[in-house]
């Protein structure tokens, strides 16, 4: 039978397999340009360049996304409770208190941030608190705190790593080609690799950023589960999610580069499915960081306690 930890379980071994299927993609886009230009050289310049890009941006994420959604530090006076159930679970979770933000928005959402459990940061907007009674944010605050245990942020800045490395490579073989003397290039073999090059730096970025999004998607799940298991009460995150889902407007600051790290799409969540209508399109599905609502909703009430 089906359990929180066996849900955990599935979902870790989904994400490392998607993960090892990236690099997969790498090693085959590197081979590629590899013996099109004759030399890795500029395979180690893209990766160097690639890496000391994203750590640095992963060094400041925290910082940089804070200020992007203009978050302001909750105060523990003012907002005692909020506080204080945010401080019990970070206890249960045997975590460090996360620094604890609030952002001044009506759509309900929230986020975790930062490199690792000690420089960590969460961050709820004003409709979230409003909306939600005590459960539902214990709820969605234990899958925040879930992410930061999890270490989702490190899979994460894998991930975009991968995908800056796979675009940059792209771009320097695409524009490299206009320089390039069509002499160096005679013979049907060269040729065929060029044209699988070609092919490659067009097609790569795109596959790379599908894999990320799906990476996103599984990490949704796993939070979901990891949460419910700190609570031991999955209807109240699955009550949250339901509420915020009824909720279509966008969060004013939402953006492309910090969509995925949002409890729910922050450009307006998707309503529960209802009786009788057609799932979503797998086309929506590949293209979006988060699961369908509905879908995390029925996982989270098959894992509730039978009455």
């Amino acid at each position: 039978m089906a359990t929180l930890y066996t849900h955990k379980t599935a979902n870790i071994q989904k994400t490392w397999l998607l993960m090892a299927a990236f690099f997969g993609i790498v090693i085959a886009i590197g081979w590629v340009f590899a013996t099109v230009y004759g030399s890795p050289g500029i395979l180690y310049i893209a990766v160097i360049i690639s890496i000391m890009m994203n750590v640095i941006s992963y060094w400041f994420s925290d910082a940089i996304v804070l200020r992007l959604h203009r978050a302001k530090p909750v105060d523990s006076k003012t907002d005692l409770e909020v506080h204080r159930v945010l401080e019990n679970l970070s206890i249960t979770a045997g975590l460090p208190m996360p620094r604890f933000y609030i952002i001044d928005d009506p759509a309900p959402n929230a986020f975790a941030t930062g490199r690792n459990p000690e420089h960590a940061a969460v961050a709820v907007t004003t409709g979230l608190l409003k909306i939600l009674d005590r459960s539902e944010l214990e709820g969605v605050l234990a899958h925040e705190l879930s992410h930061i245990g999890n270490r989702d942020m490190l899979v994460s800045t894998v991930a975009v790593v991968l995908v800056g490395f796979v675009s940059i490579l792209s771009d320097m073989f695409m524009r490299s080609m206009w320089y390039r003397n069509s002499d160096d290039n005679r013979g049907r073999a060269g040729g065929i690799i060029i044209l699988i090059g070609i092919a490659l730096s067009v097609s790569a970025p795109i596959i790379a950023s599908l894999i990320h999004m799906a990476i996103s998607r599984k990490r949704e799940f796993l939070a979901d589960a990891s949460g419910a298991l700190l609570t031991r009460y999955p209807d109240g995150l699955a009550s949250a999610l339901g509420k915020i889902a009824a909720y279509s407007r966008p969060l004013r600051t939402a953006t492309n580069a910090t969509a995925h790290l949002f409890l729910e799409n922050p450009f307006g969540a998707d309503r529960p499915m209802a009786q009788g209508e057609r799932r979503v399109s797998w086309v929506v599905r590949i293209f979006s960081t988060h699961p369908p609502i509905a879908e995390r909703i029925a996982a989270l009430q098959g894992f509730a306690p039978k009455a």
